[in-house]
């Protein structure tokens, strides 16, 4: 046997012997696969558009391996720092392109991040320097955009700028796999023994407040228990370790039977193509979030902060946010 085939031999054994072990440690409970999956189900899905930079050089983007989804632009010098809470990565390139167009000064020079709201929090704590994988580098914001609660709160800590600026809304669904595999006809049924979720973890994600209320209202404190207690230990609900996002990425890879997500994540995944479908929740049942902003204290570019804050909330913006159902914001 030559050198080479003793090395393959080996590394194969190696494999299979760590298979295990690996599959145990994540959670996913399978066995080590050749990857065969279909490059569009991963992010990003929106092959490029959801970055500003002008030039981009070599492009080196590869599917579950090296993918930097939720930074988006060029840092080298940037005149508009955003800090978005991922709710509507989907909807930043139609809204930075119309921003640009009112305001062609800053075409090409705007960087934005769509990590959750908390996980934003600590970056702004570490002075804007965030790593990922082998690569580490520094964005402070100019303004940061997340749940009105939020944004009120970090005003209060000091971290914000008063006054916090709302302009749209949004509400729960359930998302489901193409043909509803696992018959969810509503919220009681994510309780029921068996049915696997995903659900967003409330360790960094504001939605899940909002889907436990949900749950309590569609059959109380038990039910809200059931999903995100008694599943969780018993392995029948995954909890993200990123984003909410990765429900839909979990239903189409048939980790997960069902999740509870922002109706807007749903339609942008259904008109991606992706086989994704929604399960209503009745208006009693379901909870309303209000997105909003505020201009970062010590921000380097509070002018540009202002513009982009007056923008989303202009007839051209809230026009793009309704294409994936949110709704303008009215006081009261």
């Amino acid at each position: 046997m030559s050198i080479m085939r003793h090395i393959r031999a080996g590394m194969a054994g190696l494999v299979l012997l760590a298979a295990p072990a690996f599959a145990q440690d994540t959670g996913w409970k399978g066995q080590a696969q050749p990857p065969r999956y279909q490059e569009q189900v991963f992010p990003p899905w929106q092959h490029g558009a959801n970055n500003d930079a002008v030039k981009r050089g070599f492009d080196f983007t590869v599917p579950e391996v090296d993918v930097l989804a939720d930074f988006h632009g060029d840092i080298t010098n940037p005149k508009l720092v955003l800090y978005v809470g991922g709710n509507y990565f989907f909807a930043m390139a139609p809204l930075v392109q119309a921003f640009e167009t009112a305001h062609p000064e800053y075409k090409g020079r705007i960087y934005w991040e769509t990590i959750p709201p908390g996980l934003l929090v600590d970056q702004i704590k570490a002075g804007g320097t965030i790593t990922v994988g082998n690569m580490t580098w520094t964005a402070k914001p100019d303004a940061y955009l997340a749940g009105l609660m939020k944004v009120k709160g970090l005003i209060k800590d000091g971290l914000l700028e008063a006054p916090a600026v709302p302009y749209v809304t949004n509400t729960l669904t359930i998302v489901v796999p193409k043909g509803n595999p696992g018959h969810v006809a509503g919220l009681a049924d994510l309780g029921r023994p068996g049915l696997r979720l995903a659900m967003p973890n409330p360790a960094f994600e504001g939605i899940a407040r909002q889907i436990k209320a949900a749950l309590a209202k569609a059959g109380g404190d038990a039910l809200a228990t059931a999903v995100y207690d008694t599943k969780v230990k018993d392995g029948s609900t995954i909890l993200t370790h990123i984003h909410h996002r990765q429900t839909p990425l979990f239903l189409m890879q048939g980790v997960a039977d069902a999740g509870v997500t922002w109706q807007s994540e749903a339609i942008f995944q259904e008109q991606a193509g992706h086989p994704i479908e929604t399960v209503a929740i009745p208006p009693q049942d379901n909870a309303t979030a209000i997105y909003a902003g505020a201009v970062v204290k010590g921000a380097a570019h509070p002018r540009a902060a202002q513009a982009w804050l007056s923008f989303i909330r202009s007839p051209d913006a809230l026009h793009i946010f309704e294409r994936y159902g949110f709704k303008p914001y009215t006081a009261g």
